[in-house]
This record gives structure tokens, C-alpha cells and sequence, in this order.
């Protein structure tokens, strides 16, 4: 099987063209370890879409699927343009949270960045939970898919480690949840680190930053409609929410190296 690795902001996968097997989560977890695979948060796979130009399935390092990811679809947005399965520069993407809208800028005739319209995003009311043995104030948001962001005055000492495993798989969230520890460091400037569901400690995190922007604008830290920078530990998202809670994201999207694995 030949995959090819990627990375948006150091959040990486490996990309497949073709359909999931069925073995898919022996697979992804396999391939996925740092130490005895080829190393990475997961494994995407691409194909053609009835709804849409591309269909694209995410599996986290656990095997678990996920129905979405931001900084992995930028990248399905590279693969598909650079490896010539099509020469649009606005292209819609079939995910498991419905069908999202991309729009890839080139350099050089290859994808240099894309942003991608990532619909709704649903700030809830803030939450008290009981978590590592500590009161913690969430924030939950549905970008498609679940996390609770939660606000701390220092983001590089946050407990991503200690209150991440603990949150992700806490009660009030069944299906489990991402997790992301957010600093406001000025007017729509954001620092965030995040507990990845199914992967752990990632070094970003799309739909999270897209999550964090949103509940930043929904307590009036950040504006709505206006570019919100969110620094991952690989890297900066800017991310724009508006009134009505619609949310746009651009960042990098990134070859790493092909590779080809005996099954």
C-alpha cells in the first residue's frame, strides 16, 4: 500500500487514495505508532464523492473514526490538486459533518495554503465539571465534531496531560471530546494547546482552534467577523467567526515524504 504522509502545522497523517479496508482500525493504529509504524496522528483516506468533488474518512491514532479535521482537510485539498485529480481551486469535500467548501491558493502551481469554510460553529453554555481531581469551567462547542475549550491564564503551563485524558473521556461527554486550553493574549490573538480525542497531545489542532475562536467570540474576547490568530505549538490558524456563527479557516497545507508499506 503506498500512502503519503502530510502535515498542516505539524498535525500529520497519512493520506491513502482509494477505499477503507476493513481492517482499518488494526491498520491506523499500526501505522500510526511513532516507534514501529510510519508515525502520525491518524490515517485519511480520499475518494470520489456522489455529493461532492472528494469524500474524505479520518481514523485517529487509536482507530477510532473522526468526522472531522481541519488542518487534514487542507491537506486533502494539496493532495488532490498537486497529484493532478483535479484543477479546480474551489472544490466541496464530503465529511461525516457534511460537505465542506475549500478554497486553495497556489504558489508556484503547487497548493501553498488553503482555507476552508467550515460551516456552524455552536458554543454551548459554560459547564462545572469534576476532572483529575480538580473543579474545571468548560466551554463546550460543536464544530462538527465535540470539544470543550477552557480558558487559563497560562497556556504553556496549562495541564493538557494531566486534565486531558480526563475530560476526553468524562461522562458529560459519551461519545468523548477534544480538548483545548486556551490564553487570551490580546484583541483576537489566541495561544491554545489541545488533548486530541483518539490521539492525545497534538501539536494542532483545526477544528479545535476553530472552537476556540468561537467560544473566545462568544465571551467577547475576539470579535466576530474579524480575523481571529490562533497559535498552535505548530504553528498560527487565523480563524474568522461571524454573527451568525459561520466559521472560516485558512492555514498551510504540507507534503512530508511518500511511502509504501507491506500489508
Amino acid at each position: 500500500m503506498r500512502f503519503t504522509k502530510m502535515q498542516g502545522l505539524g498535525n500529520d497523517y497519512l493520506y491513502v487514495y482509494g477505499e477503507v479496508p476493513e481492517d482499518i482500525e488494526e491498520l491506523s493504529r499500526k501505522l500510526s505508532d511513532r516507534h514501529f509504524g510510519a508515525g502520525s496522528d491518524g490515517m485519511i483516506y480520499i475518494s470520489p464523492s456522489q455529493a461532492a468533488d472528494f469524500k474524505m474518512r479520518i481514523f485517529n491514532a487509536d482507530g477510532s473514526e473522526a468526522k472531522m479535521c481541519g488542518n487534514g482537510i487542507r491537506c486533502v485539498g494539496k493532495y488532490v490538486y498537486d497529484k493532478g485529480y483535479t484543477d479546480k481551486t474551489f472544490l466541496t469535500v464530503e465529511t461525516l459533518s457534511g460537505i465542506k467548501m475549500l478554497h486553495l491558493h497556489l504558489w508556484g502551481g503547487k497548493v501553498k495554503s488553503v482555507t476552508v469554510g467550515m460551516g456552524k460553529c455552536a458554543a454551548g453554555e459554560d459547564m462545572d465539571l469534576a476532572a483529575g481531581g480538580e473543579k474545571v469551567v468548560c466551554t463546550p462547542v460543536d464544530v462538527g465534531n465535540p470539544h470543550a475549550v477552557i480558558f487559563v491564564k497560562d497556556a504553556e503551563g496549562a495541564p493538557v496531560t494531566e486534565l486531558g485524558p480526563a475530560i476526553e473521556k468524562h461522562s458529560a461527554f459519551p461519545g468523548g471530546v477534544n480538548v483545548e486550553f486556551v490564553q487570551v493574549l490580546a484583541a483576537n490573538k489566541l495561544r491554545m494547546r489541545v488533548w486530541e480525542r483518539g490521539s492525545g497531545v497534538t501539536v494542532a489542532c483545526g477544528t479545535g482552534a476553530c472552537a476556540s475562536a468561537a467560544a473566545a467570540v462568544g465571551k467577547g474576547f475576539c470579535e466576530a467577523g474579524e480575523p481571529v490568530t490562533v497559535t498552535l505549538d505548530g504553528g498560527d490558524l487565523k480563524v474568522t467567526v461571524e454573527s451568525d456563527g459561520t466559521v472560516m479557516m485558512s492555514g498551510p497545507a504540507e507534503f512530508v515524504y511518500e511511502g509504501e508499506v507491506s500489508l
